[in-house]
C-alpha cells in the first residue's frame, strides 16, 4: 500500500472527512518532531507514516462491532492504533501507558487537537481501575497470553478484542487454546498480506 492508498482508503471505506484527515496530519506532524527526541516510531517508517502507522491502525475500527463504545488501547505508545480510533470515530478511547515521556506526548497530542474523547493514563495496566470496554485493542503490546492475563478484568461476554498480531497470531492462538476459552476469527491484514489481526469475544478462562 503506497501513501496515496492509504490516504485513498481512508477517504472512501472509512469515509473520513477533510477535516478529519488534516487533524491526522497534524497529529503525523507532532509524531515526526517528537520521533527524534524519544524512540516513538522507527525512522525507516516516516517515508512510509500513512500505511505502516495510519491505515494500519485505522483498518481496526470496521472490524469492531461497536466502533463508537469505549475502546481500551493497551501499551498506546505512539497513539497508534488510540489516537488514530479517537480521530476516526470519535468515540471515548483510553489509552494506557506506563512510560512518563511517551504519557507526556500523548497529552500534548490530546491538548493539541482538542481531543476531548481520548484519555490517557500514566499507569501499569494492573494499577488501572476496572472498567467495561466496548472493545479492546493493543498493537505491539504484549504475546496473547500475557495480553488476557492482564486485561481480562476490563472485558464481559460481549467485549470484542480486535487485536493486530502480524505474523504471529497462528501462534499465539495456539498458545492460549488450552487455557482460555473465546469466539474468534483471523482477519488478514491491508497493509501486510502475512500479518492477521485477531477478533474475538466472549473471553474468559477456561475450568481447570
Amino acid at each position: 500500500m503506497t501513501e496515496d492508498e492509504a490516504r485513498a482508503w481512508l477517504e472512501t471505506t472509512l469515509d473520513v472527512s477533510r477535516g478529519t484527515m488534516d487533524r491526522i496530519a497534524r497529529y503525523l506532524v507532532l509524531l515526526a518532531e517528537e520521533a527524534r527526541r524519544q524512540n516513538l516510531i522507527a525512522e525507516s517508517t516516516l517515508p512510509t507514516i500513512w500505511a505502516r502507522h495510519v491505515a494500519d491502525s485505522a483498518q481496526l475500527i470496521p472490524l469492531a462491532d461497536r466502533p463508537h463504545g469505549t475502546w481500551l488501547d493497551l501499551g498506546s505508545g505512539a497513539g497508534l492504533p488510540g489516537i488514530v480510533i479517537a480521530l476516526i470515530t470519535g468515540a471515548p478511547v483510553v489509552m494506557v501507558e506506563s512510560r512518563r515521556r511517551r504519557v507526556e506526548f500523548l497529552q500534548a497530542v490530546i491538548d493539541d487537537l482538542g481531543l476531548g474523547n481520548a484519555d490517557i493514563r500514566l499507569s501499569p495496566v494492573e494499577r488501572v481501575e476496572t472498567f467495561a470496554a466496548v472493545t479492546i485493542t493493543a498493537r505491539a503490546f504484549a504475546p496473547l497470553p500475557k495480553l488476557f492475563e492482564l486485561a481480562h478484568r476490563f472485558s464481559t461476554e460481549k467485549t470484542q478484542w480486535v487485536l493486530p498480531k502480524g505474523r504471529n497470531a497462528k501462534a499465539e492462538l495456539e498458545a492460549v487454546a488450552l487455557t482460555w476459552h473465546m469466539m474468534f476469527h483471523v482477519e488478514p491484514s491491508i497493509t501486510d498480506d502475512a500479518a492477521g489481526i485477531i477478533v474475538a469475544r466472549d473471553v474468559r478462562r477456561r475450568r481447570q
